[in-house]
This record gives structure tokens, C-alpha cells and sequence, in this order.
């Protein structure tokens, strides 16, 4: 199959890793050996992980994992992580099958959400998984566990951005780019939930979408400029980085606070310092604290993930080049059981 190739349904390939001791455990994964596109996506039997051999880990059933922006580009290019081979996602919720020496917030058989340590815990493609027990919470129970995995990479990153970086209050206002993106669409009901002026970028036809999520104004960004603010903004979520960045200080007043996801331009730092903003680059991390909180939000009806798409697992390389278009709503998820 070539990278142009619409990709397939995936069939379990041998094992990647043949040494391993017959008899022990196996499952399968969404695995690759190579850097590329789809196409290099296997439906692969590999060893079971198990808790350890250090303290303080959990082993996960898992049910479903949400899928991210930095999946695809992880799958194609070498950014954080070592060259393949490799099974990517953080996003996991499941259940609990086996806790590690020293473990007391969860037992076997308690439904967790989380995500796993940011960069170089990845592995939730798959039927088990490994993780650190405070990169996760229990998953609320008015959830399934679909809904569930679309949240934690993207409500962390939201809330790690508005809450602990930019300290949202009531009565200021926010913009965000890409609205409706994965972590837009949670950013906008998280600045919402703390009392702000919400103003959020998407095309026209989702324009109703942010509405519905509490959105007080929207700006078409292919026929509108959202540097003709009538009054400035407190804080400005950029999820897209670049030139964005860059003129995102521009609508900010003297004090605000610019939280890009992605580098600006050279010139972000100099234009941030003269018009006297703050300017950061955010890395999510991995937070129990924080999974609470989302967890709490939930749990008040005051936060739920829009999910545009499931796919099983062996339609991996399906949900990939979907959400490599660029044009979903909210979240796809990869089901497992």
C-alpha cells in the first residue's frame, strides 16, 4: 500500500517480537516499525505488559483511546520519541487489571480515564497498557468509556492552558483558535465554566456547534480576520502556532497572556515583549489533579467531549487519515472492547 492509498481494515500480523517466551502473555496493537503514513500502521501481536518493575503502576484493560493531532505526526516523524518501532496514543480509559507494588488508589476491577505520561509514555493503541496509577482518575460514572478516552490528552491540555497558565477568570475574555477541534471544543466549555467571554474561530458551518457549547461570539477565519477586535482579549488560546501566534499578541491587552500549543514564529517573542504580554508554549503533562478536575466537570454536566467518529482497532489506519484532514468536530476514538 502506498501513502495515497485509502487505508484498510488491518489483519493481525505475526509478532514483532519473536523472542519473546511462549506461553506468556500476548496482545494486540495498533504497531508500527517504520515512520510514515497510515500505511505503516499494523494490527500487531506483541507481549503483554505487566505493572513495573518499578512501583507505583497500574495494568489497563483498555476500552476505548481517543486520538490526537500528535498521533499523526508522531506516526509519520520522530518528534519526541525514539525511531519506531513503537505504539502510539495517550489517551485511555478502561479497567483496572492488575496494580504494582505500593499501589492504593485503584484495585483490579475499577474503571479509570487518563493519559498516559506525555511525551514518552505512549501505548494506549492496544489491548493493555502500562501507566503510572496518578496519570489517572476513575472514570465518571454518568460516561461510557468512548466518551471518556476523547477526554484526557485534550481537556488536560485546555485546562492546564486556561486554568493553572493563564489563571481564567469570571468577567475576562478569551479567544480560541480552532474552536472546534479536539481541544478547542473543550477549552471553550472549560473558559465557559469560569465565568469568561467566550470568542472562538472555526469555519461558518460550526458555528453552531460552539454556540451550543456556550460560545458568545464566532469568527469564520476564512472570511474574517480575528485581529479586528473590538476591544482586546485577557487570554488567547492558540492551538495553531506559526504566523498565528505572532498576530494573536496583537489583539491582547497590556498584561494578557498569549498560551500557544505549538512554536510560534521568530518573531512572537519580540512582538509579545513590546506589546507587553505574556507569551508560553504549553506541554500537556500528565496530572491526577488535573484528571479530577475534568473528571469533576463531567460529573456536573458542565463538560463532555463531542466524538465525530469510532473506529476499532484494526481500522486504525483509517481514523488516522481522517483525523489527518483536519476537518473533524471534536474527537475520534479507537475502540478496543
Amino acid at each position: 500500500m502506498t501513502s495515497t492509498d485509502t487505508p484498510q481494515t488491518l489483519v493481525p500480523q505475526d509478532s514483532a517480537d519473536p523472542a519473546a517466551p511462549k506461553g506468556a502473555p500476548v496482545m494486540l496493537a495498533l504497531h508500527q516499525t517504520a515512520l510514515g503514513g497510515p500505511e505503516v500502521l499494523r494490527l500487531t501481536e506483541l507481549p503483554r505488559p505487566a505493572p513495573g518493575p518499578g512501583p507505583g503502576e497500574i495494568l489497563v484493560a483498555v476500552h476505548a483511546a481517543g486520538l490526537n493531532p500528535t498521533d499523526f505526526k508522531h506516526r509519520a516523524m520522530s518528534v519526541f520519541l525514539p525511531p519506531p518501532p513503537q505504539t502510539l496514543g495517550w489517551d485511555v480509559s478502561g479497567t483496572v487489571v492488575e496494580t504494582g507494588f505500593g499501589v492504593t488508589l485503584f484495585r483490579p476491577g475499577d474503571e479509570v480515564f487518563g493519559m498516559l505520561p506525555y511525551p514518552y509514555g505512549a501505548g494506549s493503541h492496544a489491548e493493555y497498557v502500562t501507566g503510572p496509577t496518578r496519570a489517572f482518575a476513575a472514570k465518571p460514572a454518568g460516561i461510557d468509556h468512548v466518551q471518556a478516552a476523547a477526554l484526557p490528552l485534550a481537556a488536560l491540555t485546555a485546562w492546564q492552558a486556561l486554568v493553572e497558565t493563564a489563571d481564567l477568570r469570571a468577567g475576562q475574555r478569551v479567544l480560541i483558535h480552532a474552536a472546534a477541534g479536539g481541544v478547542g471544543h473543550l477549552a471553550v466549555q472549560i473558559a465557559k465554566e469560569r465565568g469568561a467571554h467566550v470568542t472562538g474561530t472555526a469555519s461558518a458551518p460550526k458555528h453552531d456547534f460552539l454556540r451550543e457549547l456556550g460560545a458568545d461570539a464566532c469568527i469564520d477565519y476564512r472570511s474574517e480576520d480575528f485581529t479586528d477586535a473590538e476591544e482586546p482579549y485577557d487570554v488567547v488560546l492558540d492551538t495553531l502556532g506559526g504566523e498565528t501566534a505572532t498576530r494573536s499578541v496583537g489583539v491582547l491587552r497590556p498584561g494578557g497572556v498569549l498560551v500557544s500549543l505549538l512554536p510560534g514564529s521568530k518573531d512572537t517573542r519580540a512582538a509579545a515583549e513590546k506589546a507587553q504580554v505574556r507569551a508560553v508554549v504549553l506541554l500537556v503533562e500528565h496530572d491526577h489533579a488535573g484528571m479530577r478536575a475534568v473528571a469533576e466537570l463531567v460529573g456536573r454536566d458542565r463538560l463532555r467531549a463531542h466524538v465525530s467518529g469510532t473506529f476499532p482497532l484494526a481500522e486504525g489506519a483509517r481514523a488516522h487519515a481522517l483525523g489527518e484532514t483536519g476537518r473533524t468536530t471534536g474527537k475520534l476514538v479507537i475502540t478496543v472492547r
